[in-house]
């Protein structure tokens, strides 16, 4: 199949790259020339996608490692690392914000592009590591020597793909494929179109080994991908079961697709409203409550996965006394507020309910439950039970009542959400959440509700 079309489009071109080359370059010199004048010996190496030139046309981020000898005391690299990059936004007269993953590193707006600057220890083998951001140079190197010219084109293709059909990014709010996974992969089946037919037969547990290092048996994950570059690391642990299989499934689609290339851009969303999702959420039936609280300022990839705890939680809850959920979910604007969104089967139950006791051939177990039920136990279906009065009729009340402070604990909630949420909480319908928010916020909330209604809608095309 001819890609060349798809390839114009996101393939980075001669003055993007001169440019990143120009830039990365600067950089990396004045990097240098303050370990030189500082008597550091640690020096920049740049690393990633761009490094390898596997990025996409116009996601050129640039990410520079300031690597420093193994001997170098923890504390001394995080803090003359950070002192470099700081020096270097200052000269370049950059925007800057401090991040920490395993420790801090620094993000830079410089001459319009992303910049990392991270500290890290200088490795040529992973069982050195001393933390997880040193094995990216070993990654950088690995895939620079071992793919061909003609694969990084496939690579830009997979990424594409894997992009348009949502499953591309590693980070917790998407689930996916890294890109170093992504590279791996055309490096095992060769390229693009091998790739499709290849992951089609995809089982859970599928492994991939490129240097046949037989350590698949560490791991129970929906894809095992053994990291080149260090046989105990599994690159594909990030990969969510969902997003795997959403991607199993778009290849299949892709297969059998008369508009093949239709998979490289993004779905085309039309007519989506406020009266639209309504009446989709009316044909489902039931109803749907929105949760909203105050988030705290913490990156994305805490905050999701806490949003995500609390909305599983809470579910399992409701379930727990007789509301039956539909559907839920959890959504974001990563600035000021989390939504907890609950689809309900079943949202209102009657006063009484039905209290299991013991099996009524246990005698004693029995006498003990009428004793502490009174006289009116009666059997059903082998065991002895009493009529209660329910304590939460309506799945509102029970909601209110489990963000009380005294009871939060009844669910798992994100450890930074427990106290904004306590405090901030609000219960709202669905239909008159939406009048609430404002424009900025009612588009990015109408389209994660659309693709709540329609799961898997980019996986076809």
């Amino acid at each position: 199949m001819d890609y060349r079309g798809i390839l114009d489009i996101i393939k980075p071109d001669t003055d993007e790259i001169n440019q990143i080359e120009k830039i990365s370059s600067k950089l990396i010199k004045s990097i240098n020339k303050i370990c030189r004048e500082e008597n550091l010996n640690a020096e920049a190496v740049q690393v990633g996608s761009v490094a390898k030139k596997t990025f996409l046309k116009g996601k050129s981020d640039i990410d520079i490692f300031i690597s420093f000898p193994l001997s170098t005391d923890m504390n001394v690299l995080k803090e003359k690392g950070l002192e470099i990059a700081y020096k270097i936004n200052e000269e370049y007269n950059g925007e800057c914000d401090e991040h920490y993953a395993s420790h801090p590193y620094l993000t830079c707006i410089i001459e319009g592009y992303e910049i990392d600057f991270v500290p890290c220890y200088k490795i040529d083998d992973a069982k050195d590591m001393k933390s997880a951001v040193d094995r990216t140079i070993l990654h950088t190197r690995y895939i620079k020597s071992h793919i061909k010219e003609e694969q990084i084109d496939e690579i830009l293709l997979l990424k594409r793909f894997m992009d348009c059909v949502g499953v591309y990014g590693s980070e917790f709010k998407v689930g996916g494929f890294a890109g170093y996974l992504c590279e791996i992969l055309i490096l095992k089946y060769g390229n693009f179109e091998n790739l499709i037919d290849e992951v089609s037969n995809w089982r859970y547990g599928t492994v991939i080994d490129l240097e046949e290092y037989g350590t698949s048996d560490l791991f129970n994950d929906p894809l095992i991908a053994i990291d080149p570059t260090d046989k105990n690391r599994n690159v594909g642990a990030a990969l969510r079961s969902d997003k795997m299989e959403e991607f199993i499934n778009a290849c299949r689609n892709f297969r059998i697709s008369e508009n093949k290339l239709d998979f490289f851009y993004p779905l085309k969303k039309e007519n989506i409203s406020r009266e639209s999702i309504l009446k989709d959420f009316n044909d489902i039936g039931g109803k749907t409550y929105i949760v909203e609280f105050e988030i705290p300022e913490v990156p994305a990839d805490t905050l999701y996965p806490q949003l995500r705890k609390t909305e599983e939680s809470l579910s399992e809850k409701l379930e727990e006394e007789d509301f039956k959920v539909f559907k839920s979910g959890y959504w974001t604007n990563e600035k000021d507020k989390g939504v907890l969104i609950f689809n309900m089967e079943v949202y209102k139950l009657n006063n009484i309910k039905i209290h299991y006791g013991p099996k009524i051939w246990v005698r004693q177990a029995c006498e003990n439950f009428k004793k502490a039920n009174g006289p009116d136990c009666y059997c059903l279906n082998e065991f002895l039970v009493v009529n209660k009065e329910r304590e939460f009729k309506n799945a509102t009340d029970y909601i209110e009542y489990i963000f009380k402070r005294e009871n939060i604990s009844h669910i798992k909630i994100g450890k930074n959400l427990k106290e904004t949420a306590i405090k901030t909480f609000k219960i709202y319908l669905l239909e008159n959440y939406l009048k609430t928010l404002n424009k900025e916020d009612s588009n990015g909330f109408l389209d994660y509700l659309d693709d709540f209604l329609h799961p898997s809608q980019h996986t076809r095309r």
